[in-house]
């Protein structure tokens, strides 16, 4: 701190600012000899924008954007700024609101998705619903993703947790897409999806009907991954006033920085609408 002031205020003499900060002129010097250099500033400065940016990225992320950026620097360099500097994720998991209700006795749906090899967009959709806490009430916020790119491509938030819920979403994935015949629907067994609305729907689009097997919560896990994102990364970090403030924030959060800006792992640390472009982009045989 002391040599950053000097930084600030070099009309400051050393032995002015040793006695500002009671401290004595040689442990002053000793900390000069363990400044980081000017490449190794500019580098802490650019993690820093990009936690800011980003603030669930961990290391590994970080060092993939730094690299996106043309800065080929080592992920355990990276590691050790983010601590000294703390800049590490660690976020608690909030308390949970169940909003699956698979206790009913509509026509539910076997599993199309177990075991497949995905290869190619709008293949398979994974459905779900989550929970969002305003100051004094709960909304929820239905999504699709497509299971191959990670995109979301259609969601709603509500203030109820009906059936008009997510077929607000589905019917708005349905515009964004255009889906053709044999499209994999997938969701858990969830009232909302097993409605004879819902169910409509899906058949009017020539869908295939697939629902999660009882009691596995591994099913469903791109759409839970999804949730857990952007719990973490948006919800987690905002104080939301009102029902139109969580609408504004997430749809930027969904459209802007999930879809178009987040790395993903899983797509080679690429954002979902980059990957989309590029296998597009690539030739078929």
């Amino acid at each position: 701190m002391i040599v950053q002031a000097h930084r600030l205020h070099p009309q400051l003499s050393v032995q002015q600012l040793c006695d500002l900060f009671a401290v004595s002129r040689s442990w002053y010097y000793e900390q000069l000899n363990h400044l980081p250099d000017e490449e190794e500033l500019a580098l802490r400065d650019e993690i820093e924008r990009i936690i800011l940016e980003f603030p669930g990225y961990g290391y590994r992320r970080v060092t993939r954007a730094l690299h996106r950026q043309g800065q080929f620097v080592n992920h355990k360099r990276v590691l050790r700024i983010m601590r000294e500097e703390s800049l590490l994720c660690h976020l608690k998991k909030r308390f949970v609101v169940k909003t699956t209700d698979s206790h009913h006795r509509l026509p539910v749906y076997p599993n199309a998705l177990a075991g497949m090899q995905l290869e190619r967009l709008d293949q398979a959709w994974v459905a779900d619903i989550t929970y969002i806490r305003l100051n004094n009430a709960f909304v929820y916020l239905a999504c699709l993703l497509d299971a191959f790119s990670r995109r979301c491509v259609g969601w709603h938030l509500s203030h109820e947790m009906t059936t008009s819920l997510p077929l607000a979403a589905l019917r708005q994935a349905v515009l964004a897409r255009h889906p053709g015949s044999g499209l994999i629907h997938h969701s858990d067994r969830g009232v909302q999806y097993a409605s004879q609305a819902y169910v409509e729907q899906l058949k009017q689009i020539g869908a295939v009907i697939s629902m999660s097997d009882v009691d596995n919560p591994y099913d469903n896990a791109k759409a839970e991954s999804f949730f857990k994102t952007l719990k973490q990364e948006e919800v987690y970090l905002k104080d939301y006033q009102s029902f139109a403030d969580a609408q504004a924030n997430l749809m930027v959060f969904i459209e802007k920085v999930y879809n178009v800006k987040r790395l993903h792992s899983s797509l080679g640390y690429l954002p979902p609408v980059e990957f989309e472009a590029l296998y597009t982009s690539l030739p078929r045989s």
